[in-house]
């Protein structure tokens, strides 16, 4: 079942195609929420071309940075891509862009609609130039809506879904979630809606303009346990999952670290209190149904805080493991690569990278049979692939030479020599 060279990307010869083989995305994104959208696309096969600034995706400098303009996060969201730097903002810039928007099959974009407008890049000329063209804007707000122009980023979404109020009611304080949890939504609403909207060509020819609102996606993914009295007209009962709004289900402290157990149901909560010895305790807190857990288990956890520090973490997951209940030992996310069942399926990779050297990655976690997910490049460089992608839209290499020195497009080129100039990224423009 392996789908993966841990040495590097397999040989052409040796690839499988992807679900997503033939099908070419213009990738006019950037950041953390339309990289993302578009690798995913890129691990099923298709042919993404990133489209940069002469400056570079911001993210290049975001995370860990070992050398300059391929961070960690870069590297993590810009796989599977080849990279075309070009100043959209001059004329010429724009042709090249209109040049690929011919060849393609996906546009997807994060640029503000208006600002795209203005470059000449909206949907509408897109479809003059190819009709069969499916259009993803991947905006900040709905474009039907008041907010429709304003600017949007992962803490602004999440201060204006309900997120950061939600954790502000855990812990006594509103607050971000310490994860980019609004673009990574939004990232695989625009993947699912890119992946209908191509289903919907194959099977009448049409391509189609697609919106995806970051706000209206996140409101969405966050009210699906959360409705709770909104759900009914007149609202008798607030919003929120009640379970989770109490507070019941906690960390558990072992004797030499920290577990997450859930015993589901009323027998499993049988068979943990008779196992330590406590068979009256659900006597005791009054739980006969399911209904009596949700509603008491806060109580119930508190009972189970009260035994769980007397023995280790490894002793309660042998017992848990003898009574087929759910539980984890906790994980820092510098542990997760010795995870046991990280480790065995191989999830981390270890992987040579053209000029960064050995980097881990994680493998495309989905398998399937016939098209396999797979990596087939690392992240790349700044305009690695500008020579490439302007020879293949027809450019001479006097043209694009041209270009080179005014400034409007870029190439990156490698270090002559690799020991002394190990950081160095070196960009043929105008300087």
């Amino acid at each position: 079942m392996t789908q993966f060279n841990e040495d590097g990307p397999p040989a052409p010869e040796k690839l499988r195609p992807g679900a997503l083989h033939g099908l070419r995305v213009l990738d006019f994104t950037s950041i953390v929420l339309g990289p993302l959208a578009t690798r995913f696309l890129g691990d099923h096969g298709a042919d993404v071309i990133k489209i940069e600034a002469i400056a570079g995706d911001l993210t290049r400098a975001n995370g860990t940075v070992r050398d300059d303009g391929l961070s960690s996060m870069f590297l993590a969201m810009n796989r599977n891509k080849r990279s075309l730097a070009v100043d959209l903002k001059t004329p010429e810039g724009v042709e090249i862009a209109k040049r690929l928007i011919a060849t393609a099959d996906v546009i997807v974009h994060n640029i503000r609609v208006a600002g795209i407008e203005r470059l000449g890049l909206g949907y509408e000329a897109a479809k003059a130039i190819n009709p069969r063209i499916i259009y993803c804007a991947a905006t900040g707000f709905s474009q039907e809506g008041p907010h429709c122009d304003r600017p949007a980023f992962d803490d602004i979404i999440q201060v204006a879904s309900g997120i950061a109020s939600l954790v502000g009611q855990q812990h006594g304080q509103p607050d971000f979630m310490p994860t980019l949890i609004a673009d990574k939504t939004a990232a695989l609403a625009v993947v699912i809606a890119v992946m209908a909207a191509v289903v919907h060509r194959e099977r009448t020819g049409e391509g189609q303009y697609v919106e995806v609102p970051m706000f209206e996606t996140v409101v969405d993914f966050m009210l699906a346990e959360h409705m709770g009295g909104l759900s009914f007209e007149p609202c008798t009962e607030p919003a929120g999952y009640q379970r989770i709004m109490s507070g019941g289900r906690r960390l558990l402290q072992t004797k030499n670290g920290h577990m997450s157990a859930l015993p589901y149901t009323v027998d499993q909560w049988r068979l943990f209190f008779n196992a330590v010895g406590q068979p009256d305790m659900l006597g005791q807190l009054g739980i006969v149904s399911k209904t009596d857990v949700n509603a008491r288990s806060g109580k119930l956890y508190a009972a189970m805080a009260e035994i769980t520090p007397h023995k280790t973490t490894i002793e309660w997951m042998s017992l848990f493991e003898k009574l087929d209940i759910a539980a984890t030992p906790m994980y820092s996310l510098e542990e997760l690569p010795q995870h046991p069942q990280l480790k065995a399926v191989k999830l981390f990779q270890t992987m040579t990278h053209p000029t960064q050297g050995e980097i881990r990655t994680l493998r495309p976690t989905a398998y399937f049979s016939a098209s396999p997910q797979q990596v087939t490049r690392l992240a790349p460089e700044l305009g690695e692939h500008s020579i490439e992608l302007m020879a293949e839209l027809g450019y001479t290499g006097e043209e694009t030479q041209a270009l080179f020195a005014r400034g409007i497009a870029a190439s990156y080129t490698a270090p002559q020599d690799p020991v002394a100039e190990a950081a160095s990224h070196v960009i043929q423009t105008a300087s």
